[in-house]
């Protein structure tokens, strides 16, 4: 499942991160990449336990708490912090696919990755390259997205970020599991969801939304694990 959350960030938020990670260290994004994936990864980080990437992590979390599409396409369980990264000059990260389980930095949590998200931080026209490239069965999937706007897809997805030749492209990532670990699934429950909601924003009350409602939340109750 490809879905596109917009405006998770509003334009006074994404002043602030903008300044923030202005004037932030910056390291070798290589030391969260796996052996293989460092080997095609060229870009700058924000070092997980520096406090501009708490603060600024804390901030998408809190958005993302209060926006509806995002909790209906993700059913959230848990959210690795968000991470920060710097494209520009020539950086890339060439194919890869992400791994399975995470670590959340100081803890001795896990997090399984069944959903990857990049939130982009500055507009398309800021840059050139840095296409973000997800391939699935359908085939490949480019997005460049406005800023303040996410995309999720399934962790399980071969993806990779085009080359930026001009200009800087900022933007976080992150890791969620999902209550529903399968993607159809999930695509299924996200569809329903969607539907029952425009059917109820268009029709007076009807008990048949109700009955739709019920089956909604008893597929839920199936397939979720909290």
């Amino acid at each position: 499942m490809l879905a596109r959350i917009p405006d998770i960030l509003n334009p006074a938020r994404l002043v602030e991160c903008r300044k923030a990670l202005a004037t932030t260290d910056w390291v070798d994004g290589r030391v969260t990449a796996g052996h293989r994936s460092e080997r095609v990864k060229n870009n700058l980080q924000v070092p997980e336990r520096h406090q501009t990437a708490h603060r600024l992590g804390d901030m998408i979390l809190t958005a993302l708490e209060r926006n509806p599409l995002f909790l209906s396409a993700a059913l959230p369980l848990k959210i690795v912090p968000p991470l920060f990264n710097r494209y520009e000059g020539g950086h890339a990260y060439g194919d890869h696919v992400d791994g399975a389980i995470r670590p959340v930095t100081g803890t001795p949590h896990r997090v399984r990755t069944d959903l990857s998200a990049t939130l982009f931080l500055t507009a398309p026209d800021e840059y050139d390259g840095g296409e973000l490239v997800v391939t699935d069965t359908y085939g490949a999937h480019r997005m460049k997205l406005p800023a303040g706007d996410m995309i999720l897809y399934p962790g399980t997805s071969l993806h990779r970020v085009e080359p930026v030749t001009r200009g800087v492209r900022l933007a976080s990532f992150f890791w969620i599991e999902s209550m529903v670990r399968e993607d159809s699934q999930r695509q299924l429950l996200f569809d329903f969801d969607t539907a029952i909601q425009q059917l109820a924003a268009t029709v007076a009350e009807n008990r048949a939304i109700d009955r739709l409602l019920n089956v909604y939340h008893n597929l839920l109750r199936y397939w979720a694990d909290t």
